[in-house]
């Protein structure tokens, strides 16, 4: 008995440890002998988590990763050229943002629908990821994050104030705020941009046939009332003093003094860079933070923004479509990207995601986030989008040089100029 039992024994441990190499679990039988050519920006192929997952796969499975790694400044007319060109590379990393128009997407890459990891996203990941017709263009594999209205808790709760639940609540405090000397927003005008793309998002996210029919150039932003009433609740705020005197004086290195030392009680920002730039060197640290959603009268109970996210999109057309296949199920295993996010500050792109940190704010807010929070869409799906451009037209508004309606003909202007020079359809003459 014993001897029909060990042989039986030592196969089970050979065969185990020859898939479990380095304690990774291997479940797939790779292709060998191949080498995969990925394609991204040179600052996103150098962040540690990246390096991780490549040495991992490698070390794992024997194939070989030839990384092109692009210029940013290049990277979109460099990575469209190529492709156009037939010299696609197997792996093309890119966010779901207005460049991703360059790219004739049903022809140059696979759906990723059917795969096996994709009941691990979360529901934002995922969302992110997908078009309008929900097919999933690519493996989210990024450090993600929460955007919305960062508060200081603590001083609100010396004042006897509350967080607000509506705009209607959220104006008042801000009023009440400036009354008694503080600065209610923390509004860094001198060159930060992205604040708009908040009060956008519910807008064209809410309402998937608006942005499709702004994006074929049937109808502009001066033909949308909500964003109008935007662009009057900015000017109204500044105008007010809800963002102060000096907001167009202050710029990123200025967040920080603004909220640590309590002069200013809210931004409108992301939870990582509490971890990455707050430099806690006021009477407020960010444990007196918490977070409440973004309001800019384009919805009523405020909006959060998910993360934008760096997809891993499979080229359809690869002679090793298999092989990029069998990269991305290895990146989209729990042991794996375990590995690769490990203290790394982010928001949870996998459920099964453990090692990452998460910040104690978003956990705080967790109800508040899944019942307001939008994909990042003005931004990312909005042809033509510029933040630099939108703001240059909110600077105008600000400076007294053109008023509300203005401001909105200018974004408008902007950004089919922007759609113009990408050549896109419907916008070229």
């Amino acid at each position: 008995m014993k001897k029909k039992f060990f042989p039986v024994l030592l196969v089970f441990i050979m065969a185990f440890s020859l898939t479990s190499c380095n304690g990774i679990l291997q479940t797939t039988d790779f292709s060998k002998g191949v080498t995969l050519t990925i394609m991204g920006k040179k600052s996103d192929l150098e962040k540690n988590y990246m390096n991780s997952i490549f040495e991992q796969y490698k070390k794992a499975t024997g194939n070989k990763l030839k990384i092109l790694s692009i210029e940013d400044a290049d990277f979109e007319v460099t990575a469209s050229q190529k492709i156009a060109d037939g010299d696609a590379p197997d792996i093309l990393m890119h966010f779901h943002n207005a460049d991703l128009s360059r790219f004739n997407i049903a022809d140059n890459f696979y759906f990723l629908n059917n795969e096996s990891w994709v009941d691990d996203l979360t529901d934002s990941a995922r969302a992110y990821c997908q078009d309008k017709e929900g097919n999933l263009l690519g493996l989210p594999f990024w450090e993600s994050s929460v955007s919305g209205c960062y508060y200081n808790k603590t001083l609100l709760d010396s004042l006897g104030m509350n967080p607000a639940r509506t705009q209607a609540e959220f104006d008042v405090l801000c009023q009440v705020l400036t009354d008694i000397g503080y600065t209610p927003i923390c509004w860094p005008a001198n060159g930060c941009t992205w604040m708009f793309q908040f009060g956008l998002d519910p807008i064209f996210a809410d309402d998937p046939d608006l942005l499709e029919q702004l994006n074929s150039n049937k109808i502009t932003y001066s033909d949308i009332p909500a964003v109008t009433d935007m662009v009057k609740w900015i000017a109204d705020a500044a105008e007010k003093g809800w963002f102060g005197s000096d907001y167009l004086k202050y710029g990123w290195s200025d967040i920080s003094t603004e909220l640590s030392s309590g002069k200013a009680v809210m931004t409108f920002i992301w939870d990582t860079w509490f971890y990455t730039d707050f430099a806690q060197d006021g009477q407020y640290s960010v444990d007196d933070f918490a977070l409440m959603p973004v309001f800019m009268n384009t919805a009523d109970k405020g909006t959060y923004e998910g993360g934008n996210l760096n997809m891993m999109m499979a080229n359809k057309n690869s002679e090793h479509l298999d092989a990029v296949l069998e990269f991305l199920s290895f990146c989209a295993t729990p042991e794996n990207y375990n590995v690769a996010f490990d203290g790394i500050s982010t928001v949870s792109c996998f459920q099964g995601q453990t090692t990452n940190i998460q910040s104690q704010m978003v956990t705080d807010a967790q109800g508040s986030i899944v019942a307001n929070e939008r994909v990042s869409t003005a931004a990312t799906r909005i042809v033509g989008y510029s933040a630099e451009d939108v703001s240059a037209a909110f600077d105008s508004l600000f400076r007294g040089k053109t008023d509300v309606a203005g401001c909105v003909k200018l974004m408008d202007d902007y950004r089919m100029e922007e759609a113009r020079e990408q050549g896109i359809e419907g916008f070229t003459d």
